[in-house]
């Protein structure tokens, strides 16, 4: 048996190779369904890593509590237009939630920042000194806030490298110097360690922070002091972000006195919650694009099919003469789909080199991050095989049952 699949497969090598331009263009299909399947996998893995790191650098286990929305007259406002949220809630909440490991809060306005003759137009944070630790930025030289600028409203400001960018020439100290936020002079006494891009697609650097006490008594002003943009938490295990999340919003509705058929007037979003977000988003992409990509294998089966069904009306007066001298139907059903497989799996092999080369330009060209996955290259060279053996079955079943004596008799 093994001599005979040997003979047959050099035997199905060599019809193909009579026609090469035919055998090439039945294999189109499947070099290019191979192909698409593992460029576009491997741009769907990409980017859920990027998506992944994006988050990642959000912080370590964070929830986010934002403020309700405001209905007046029929018409409701959009998230954070009402103010609900306060500093008094985020240290309520350090005390009555266990699972809390820290809590921040922040606000923020975007306002035009000046160093000599440079300026910028920023996103400038107030915010707790928690917020730093919460969030796991790091400085790149200088430090922090102390708890002595935080209660004498120090004007002191951390910036992010796109503020330094924009703000200081090349080689300039940027601790140390001053600069002007809406006119008030302020020290800069710490530089953030680039983040990149957040999840959400905004340039993490390009912020200012100052303290919370300072932004609202001296920057943004406030019509109820104490009230804040966001609230932010974390915790010491990812395991215990939703329990923890659960804790929050128990304690926030008998803080703010809400009834059982009240809706809360709070939105509370967890790490978790935004990568989930930003990875289905990726990932219905990626099913899209597969789904082109499988009708791509299912033309080059039907090609495959096609092009068989050809073969076996030419070669009918052959089968017959197999058929004569002792073949068994068996032995040409076999015949036939050795070569519908092996069309198959030599499309699947290009397709494959196509596939990797095409992930690997991708990332050089548009500068998308690519991941190639072994798992997906074998996953789509056994689904051309599968493909193959599908559609060569029908014109390999045909060629079986030719009746012989027919068979030798057709010119």
């Amino acid at each position: 048996m093994p001599a005979f699949l040997l003979l047959t497969i050099v035997t199905a090598v060599r019809i193909l190779s009579r026609n090469r331009l035919r055998a090439g263009l039945t294999m189109l299909g499947i070099v290019i369904g191979v192909g698409a399947v593992i460029a576009m996998v491997s741009i769907g893995e990409g980017a859920k890593a990027a998506v992944q790191a994006q988050v990642a650098t959000m912080g370590t286990n964070v929830i986010i509590i934002l403020p309700g929305a405001t209905t007046a007259t029929g018409v409701r406002g959009g998230q954070g237009t009402k103010v609900t949220l306060t500093v008094s809630d985020g240290i309520y909440l350090k005390k009555r939630a266990p699972l809390l490991r820290d809590t921040g809060w922040a606000k923020r306005d975007a306002m035009q920042v000046v160093n000599g003759s440079r300026n910028w137009n920023v996103r400038v944070y107030g915010i707790s000194p928690s917020y730093l630790s919460i969030r796991d930025w790091s400085f790149e030289n200088g430090g922090g806030f102390t708890q002595t600028d935080v209660d004498t409203a120090a004007r002191v400001a951390i910036i992010g490298q796109t503020v330094v960018d924009n703000l200081f020439e090349a080689g300039e100290e940027p601790v140390g110097a001053a600069i002007r936020i809406k006119n008030v002079p302020f020290r800069v006494v710490g530089v953030l360690t680039a983040k990149g891009q957040s999840a959400e697609g905004w340039d993490q650097d390009d912020v200012i922070f100052i303290p919370f006490s300072t932004a609202e008594r001296k920057v943004f002003g406030t019509s109820f002091f104490g009230s804040v943009g966001a609230l932010y938490a974390s915790t010491e295990n990812v395991e215990d972000l939703a329990p923890a999340v659960e804790q929050i919003r128990e304690a926030l509705r008998v803080r703010h006195r809400l009834q059982p058929d009240q809706e809360d007037d709070f939105t509370i979003k967890t790490q978790v919650d935004i990568g989930k977000l930003q990875e289905g988003t990726s990932e219905t992409l990626t099913v899209m694009l597969l789904s082109i990509a499988a009708v791509s294998l299912l033309v080059g089966g039907i090609g495959i099919m096609n092009i068989l069904l050809v073969s076996v009306t030419e070669r009918t007066r052959e089968i017959g003469v197999r058929m004569a001298v002792g073949a068994k139907r068996r032995h040409i059903l076999i015949q036939f789909l050795i070569e519908a497989v092996t069309l198959s799996l030599l499309g699947g092999t290009i397709g494959i080199i196509v596939g990797i080369v095409g992930a690997r330009l991708t990332t050089v060209i548009a500068g998308w991050p690519t991941i190639i996955s072994g798992s997906t290259v074998i996953a789509a060279f056994l689904f051309s095989l599968v493909v193959g053996l599908f559609f060569g079955l029908y014109p390999a079943n045909k060629a079986a049952r030719l009746n012989p004596i027919e068979a030798l008799r057709y010119e």
